[in-house]
């Protein structure tokens, strides 16, 4: 007869002492958003936190190019952090590893919604059908273009090999204006990205899930015979990142590969890159005749891809799982909005929403103000239909290696730059497009 009342009893004992645990909690929220005015909005909304729920967090900066190091000592002397903000590449070899508590990140996403978060962002993360750490916030490498000049010539938007080449031909006109600038500078990261991207809108992959690696011929041929006519409509010389910009500011560049991080500086937003295509440096004007494509199409590939950049929170192996786990689900619902606007130009939703409102946190983010020198909410500076092209990218984002489980041997493979020299030199015509695909397959071969 008292079996029930003292179960009972002995529930609500257990619930007053697990509140009572996380309330006293410490956490350590490791961070590579260090500079300070990023860090300074960190540290507020764990304060934040703090109020509502009594647990503590010391927000502990960490240079990015450190954190590996980092991590893997701490893993091994048993101090791990509670809660790691990262990079993609780390999300499956600290898997494996065991820094990361996959089930707890896992069930993270689960209770606020699998069918919240952004496809690829889920994809990227996946551990033997889980997923491994938390999507927070991505951005994808854009094609920026001339909308107004493709529209007074009758062009498609520029999201397939196809129709980029079709545009070069009806609006390359140098010195005036070139068709494209594409990546030539081989020893900068800036080519390895424009690169991958564009041989992951053909579905071209130097690794597989084997560990074996190699290129598919007559996809990368397309892929080689594509770029060099991107380096045809170009400028002369090495380029990279910088003349792309100044030449598309200036009015002079009908397309470009570049990041999120122009959005702002393509509004005159900030002074130390304002665009020159007008007499006014802080005018938008050029901003209003921008088009935006993510997702982009080769011949062998018609669904296209999206180079994306994710970024994840791992609670770890040495966390008090409970309270970080309260604490992840804070950044990435009541406070989520405040997470993305650490840098709303660079940290695109990735959680869409909530099952009640799908879209909240896009909506959210539309308002943000980005900028520096001035600042404005996205959604004043670019047309829906850009917003939804710059976060629908997401939804494909992809990088080589991932879908095979071989992100790290992927990650080798572009650090060497083999494939920027070999490609470099096909533009060059030092071989064939066929001798370049050996070339290529012969140098990554070696590298494990």
């Amino acid at each position: 007869m008292t079996t029930r009342p003292i179960r009972t009893l002995a529930v609500a004992a257990a619930a007053l002492l697990l509140g009572s645990s996380l309330a006293s909690a410490q956490l350590r929220f490791w961070t590579t958003e260090e500079q300070p005015d990023r860090l300074a909005k960190q540290e507020q909304m764990a304060t934040e936190f703090e109020a509502a729920t009594g647990i503590a967090v010391d927000v502990i900066p960490v240079t990015e190019s450190d954190l590996g190091q980092r991590a893997t000592a701490a893993f091994a002397a048993g101090d791990l952090p509670d809660v790691i903000y990262h990079t993609l590449q780390y999300v499956l070899p600290w898997s494996e590893a065991g820094i990361l508590d996959v089930e707890a990140n896992n069930e993270v996403v689960e209770e606020l919604g699998r069918e919240t978060f952004a496809p690829g962002s889920l994809t990227m993360a996946d551990f033997d059908g889980q997923t491994a750490a938390v999507p927070v916030d991505g951005w994808t490498q854009m094609v920026v273009y001339r909308k107004d000049l493709f529209d007074k010539a009758g062009l498609k938007a520029p999201d397939s090999y196809a129709n980029i080449l079709a545009a070069i031909e009806k609006l390359h006109n140098p010195p005036e204006m070139y068709g494209f600038v594409a990546a030539t500078k081989v020893d900068e990261n800036f080519m390895s990205q424009v690169l991958e991207h564009v041989f992951l809108a053909n579905a071209a992959t130097p690794v597989h899930a084997d560990g074996t690696t190699g290129f598919d011929e007559k996809k990368t041929i397309e892929v080689l015979d594509f770029y060099k006519k991107l380096a045809e409509a170009s400028p002369p010389g090495e380029l990279f990142w910088q003349q792309s910009r100044e030449l598309y500011f200036a009015g002079k560049a009908a397309m470009i590969i570049w990041s999120p991080f122009i959005l702002d500086e393509l509004a005159g937003l900030r002074d130390s890159n304002p665009p020159t295509i007008n007499n006014d440096p802080t005018s938008t004007e050029l901003a209003s005749m921008t088009g935006i494509v993510t997702r982009l199409a080769g011949p062998s590939n018609p669904d296209g891809a999206a180079w994306g950049d994710i970024r994840y929170f791992g609670i770890t192996s040495d966390a008090d799982t409970d309270a970080a786990a309260e604490f992840v689900k804070f950044s990435m619902d009541d406070g989520y909005a405040r997470t993305l606007s650490i840098a709303p130009e660079g940290k695109f939703p990735v959680r869409r929403g909530t099952a009640d409102d799908p879209q909240k946190f896009v909506k959210a983010w539309e308002v943000l103000p980005v900028g520096v020198d001035r600042k404005a909410p996205l959604s004043d500076l670019y047309p829906p239909e850009v917003i939804a092209n710059i976060v629908g990218g997401l939804e494909t984002a992809d990088r080589w290696g991932v879908k095979e489980g071989q992100l790290a041997l992927a990650s080798k493979i572009i650090n060497s730059q083999a494939i920027n020299r070999a490609v470099r030199e096909y533009i060059d015509g030092e071989r064939t497009a066929a001798e370049t695909v050996a070339l290529m397959n012969e140098e990554i071969a070696e590298i494990d």
